[in-house]
């Protein structure tokens, strides 16, 4: 995957620790119950097992999803497993939004992040529809040194005008081990891409029509239908060989939905 390094270089190359999630950031089985929701799914009321809905769909190729009872005090969440440069995402399909803008939310947990090759890249939400950007709300890459030597949040984007990027910023680590909640807006007014962590924003890693990280031409949004929640990574032989995101509380909203 190619990486717009230029952007890269002027992020500051001090790490900034991830605050520890409140207690707010952990799963909370009342989300679904909200009515002026674009989607919802909390996992409560599917059986432990292989994971499966009337409401939305399945794309994997070397993962699996299930539910498992792994969240705080035994709630039900959706288990992400892939191994090598698979993928496994619940997927929404036949997705409409006012105005092709929304918020969407997520609660996840990952075991880890990949460590080799260099420049190996994840998304774990997507957004595609009618129009060649396939956007990447929540992704990273992890950056060998002198960039840091560690996984990086960013937003990105593939298969448009505007190329293969994404977005990092060293003041976004990805941190394995914890619950953390993120939310995203994607804006069409000015195709604006925005991010918050355990609802705090952060600015660095925004992307508009002019400002991102790929080939100076516009960013523009495709006409949403499809928005896919899950994990991919796209480098073969990667370090770990295996990947488990634990995922809860996914809401999709023309309003924030916050932490």
């Amino acid at each position: 995957m190619r990486t717009w390094l230029a952007r890269a270089v002027v992020s500051s190359l001090l790490m900034v620790p991830l605050a520890a999630p409140a207690a707010s950031a952990q799963p909370d089985a009342r989300t679904c119950a909200k009515a002026d929701l674009l989607f919802c799914e909390d996992f409560q009321a599917l059986p432990v097992g292989g994971a499966a809905s009337l409401r939305w769909g399945i794309d994997t190729e070397h993962g699996t999803l299930t539910v498992e009872r792994a969240g705080r005090q035994g709630q039900k969440v959706l288990r992400v497993h892939t191994e090598g440069n698979g993928r496994a995402f619940l997927k929404v399909d036949d997705f409409a939004a006012p105005g092709n803008s929304f918020y969407g939310r997520v609660r996840l947990r990952a075991a880890a992040f990949p460590t080799a090759p260099d420049w190996a890249h994840y998304t774990l939400v997507e957004a595609t529809g009618d129009g060649p950007e396939i956007v990447r709300p929540l992704g990273g890459q992890y950056a060998p040194p002198p960039y840091g030597g560690a996984a990086y949040w960013g937003v990105g984007a593939d298969g448009g005008p505007t190329g293969d990027w994404t977005n990092w910023r060293t003041t976004a680590p990805s941190v394995a081990g914890a619950w953390t909640c993120v939310e995203w807006h994607l804006d069409a007014a000015d195709n604006r891409v925005s991010l918050w962590f355990d609802g705090v924003a952060k600015p660095e890693l925004t992307v508009s029509t002019r400002e991102h990280g790929g080939n100076p031409v516009d960013f523009v949004f495709p006409r949403f239908d499809t928005v896919k929640v899950g994990w991919q990574l796209y480098q073969a032989n990667p370090a770990p060989a295996g990947y488990d995101v634990w995922l809860d509380d996914i809401a999709l909203s023309s309003r924030r939905v916050g932490c």
